[in-house]
């Protein structure tokens, strides 16, 4: 089992994308994705770096792959898809609709905003050239390792949703311009405000959630810190770690120690987490079938 980085899901300048690409480069994670996801507006800032991000991750000996949007719904964004397959390198998909623009026979990873839920979906998406999923965050164990077990049968790699705040929905509307009073088509990049996501309540004051443009997240950080065994027992062949403000790096490098521990015990990464993220609350409860986000109590 090894280590994947998703795509980031935050509005951050071009400067800062391009350190924490150069940064990911020399850490012990296996493959990285890149690209924009959530708002396709937000692309033309950062796009210029993606070149040398892919370099500098390719020099570093990382598989990269490019990233589909959740949502596409706009002419432009239908060309950005097709512009994708064409740079040469994996597409992640993340909406269903991209593999309208992905040559049959072609190669093509599955990204955690598909609903992979059964074993139909994962035979289906193996015959039409996946080679890897990401399931969504909200399966509990007994699913995973039914869809991992499937996966292997089908040639197929499964990864699970391990570190960051699980994405929940995709929408139309973009809840960060309406908390501004601002429409959608004028929302003047306000989520660049917020390069973590902004934390909302719910109506009677309830800490729940984290809204991130047109993206809905979960305000706890999801960690499998304490289920890796399992999942490693599971055929789980890598855990996606989803990029998040901070010491991103330590935060890599502390789930490679992890599973590099030849006992299968290791470090206490749940401490280090802390450590890294202090502030951070932490739930697990989706990979143990309970509410979302609960966090176990049980030792590592």
């Amino acid at each position: 089992m090894d280590l994947t980085v998703g795509p980031n899901a935050f509005f951050w300048t071009a400067e800062t994308v391009r350190d924490f690409y150069d940064a990911l480069a020399t850490t012990p994670v296996s493959r990285v994705v890149i690209g924009e996801w959530v708002c396709s507006k937000r692309l033309p800032f950062w796009q210029d770096e993606i070149p040398g991000a892919v370099e500098a991750l390719l020099a570093g000996g990382k598989e990269v792959a490019v990233t589909s949007l959740a949502l596409i719904t706009l002419k432009r964004e239908r060309k950005q898809t097709d512009d994708l397959v064409a740079m040469g390198l994996p597409v992640e998909v993340n909406d269903l609709s991209a593999l309208r623009h992905i040559p049959e026979g072609t190669p093509f990873w599955v990204g955690p905003m598909v609903n992979v839920y059964n074993e139909g979906t994962v035979n289906w998406l193996a015959r039409r050239g996946a080679t890897r999923i990401c399931l969504p965050p909200e399966l509990p164990l007994p699913a995973i390792a039914t869809l991992a077990k499937a996966g292997a049968e089908a040639g197929v790699a499964v990864e699970v949703w391990a570190h960051g705040r699980a994405p929940l929905a995709i929408s139309g509307r973009c809840y960060h311009a309406r908390l501004t009073d601002r429409a959608k088509d004028s929302c003047q990049f306000v989520c660049g405000d917020d390069p973590d996501g902004r934390d909302v309540d719910t109506l009677d004051g309830h800490a729940f959630l984290t809204v991130n443009g047109v993206q809905t997240l979960g305000r706890a950080v999801t960690t499998v810190a304490r289920q890796i065994n399992a999942l490693r027992e599971a055929g789980v062949a890598a855990l996606r770690l989803s990029p998040h403000v901070g010491d991103f790096v330590a935060v890599a490098e502390a789930y490679a120690a992890r599973l590099a521990a030849p006992d299968g015990s290791g470090p206490d990464l749940v401490a280090e987490l802390r450590r890294l993220m202090p502030g951070a609350e932490f739930c697990d409860g989706f990979v143990r079938g309970d509410v979302g986000s609960s966090f176990s109590g049980a030792a590592a």
